[in-house]
């Protein structure tokens, strides 16, 4: 009996890790690095670029990849700008690599691959938990950045505690045996329907959830980084939170009033009242996706911060001529 239990586990334990290397391949087959890929402090990091004009580096939230901002707001932010998309460390194409759980080695991480792209003093804008590292940025390397652009972003300590699925993929045991347990036989349609959950109260664009890419975000290493980066998120905000004194570029804050995964007066509205350079828009009745469901306010946020930064050259006075 022992030794007949002892074998069913090597059994399915081997199709376990098989599986899952199988459903990552195919992922990885299907959904190929859109940009270059290049090696910053050891670490290979994953980037994409589009436009001309004054650097906007974008940074995403969680789960996901710079896929997020080429669905279809890279397109238009590129019209106006050099547009610099970049997978975080550990999801998309970008590898983890000790510290980059951490917001702040993250955010430095971005920074340096983006000035390896020539933007020295970019406009950086950040969703969800991208938001929380451009934040981090601008914090601890405030004369690497021209400007910010924060959407939908956690700034402040929140009282409700780690999710039940995160607490268990971000814990050791977690990591060994429920991570590959979910790479291998988590239906990518259940994804989907997550991924799509996230719009609330609007919904995805078509396609969205296919182009973003559920298989990816389902592969072993991607799964633990999240969740490793999910969990230290409170303690690194809660610290951050401390300095937000210290920034003086021009902010410009975009936050949804119907957002249920990132509360408005919680995050945007106190940031807004501790940071002087800092103005809000609210958008009304929209989620904690407006980059998607309110491109246009997106990209006129990201001009005023460009404007006031003084990265746009002034239109040329008109020439008055006598009568």
């Amino acid at each position: 009996m022992v030794l007949s239990t002892f074998v069913f586990l090597i059994v399915f334990v081997l199709t376990t890790s098989w599986r899952a290397t199988v459903r990552e391949r195919t992922a990885e087959a299907a959904y190929p690095p859109t940009g270059e890929i290049v090696t910053v402090d050891g670490v290979r990091m994953h980037a994409q670029i589009q436009g001309s004009g004054p650097d906007l580096v974008l940074i995403h939230g969680s789960s996901g990849s710079l896929r997020d901002f080429n669905f279809g707001l890279m397109a238009e932010l590129s019209r106006s700008w050099r547009v610099i998309a970049v997978d975080r460390p550990g999801l998309g194409w970008s590898d983890a690599a000790p510290g980059t759980d951490t917001i702040s080695r993250q955010a430095a991480l971005i920074r340096k691959t983006a000035a390896h792209f020539g933007a020295d003093m970019p406009v950086v804008l950040g969703q969800s938990y991208g938001g929380a590292v451009a934040l981090a940025w601008a914090v601890e390397a405030p004369d690497s950045l021209s400007a910010l652009v924060t959407v939908s972003t956690p700034s402040h300590p929140w009282v409700t505690g780690l999710s039940m699925f995160y607490r268990l993929t971000a814990h050791p045991v977690g990591q060994a045996i429920l991570v590959p347990l979910l790479s291998a036989f988590v239906p990518a349609e259940r994804l989907v329907r997550e991924v799509n959950s996230v719009f609330a109260p609007q919904t995805a664009p078509h396609g969205y959830a296919e182009h973003f890419g559920p298989g990816m975000t389902l592969r072993r290493k991607t799964l633990r980084a999240n969740a490793r980066q999910r969990a230290q998120l409170l303690h690194d905000i809660t610290a951050l939170s401390q300095r937000y004194n210290e920034i003086i570029i021009p902010v410009e804050i975009v936050h949804g009033d119907a957002d249920p995964a990132v509360g408005l007066s919680i995050h945007a509205q106190r940031f807004e009242s501790e940071v002087s350079s800092a103005s809000l828009t609210v958008l009304k009745g929209i989620g904690h996706m407006p980059h998607h469901s309110a491109v246009s306010e997106v990209v006129a946020a990201a001009e005023r911060a460009t404007n006031r930064a003084g990265l746009r050259q002034s239109p040329p006075e008109p020439t008055h001529r006598g009568s």
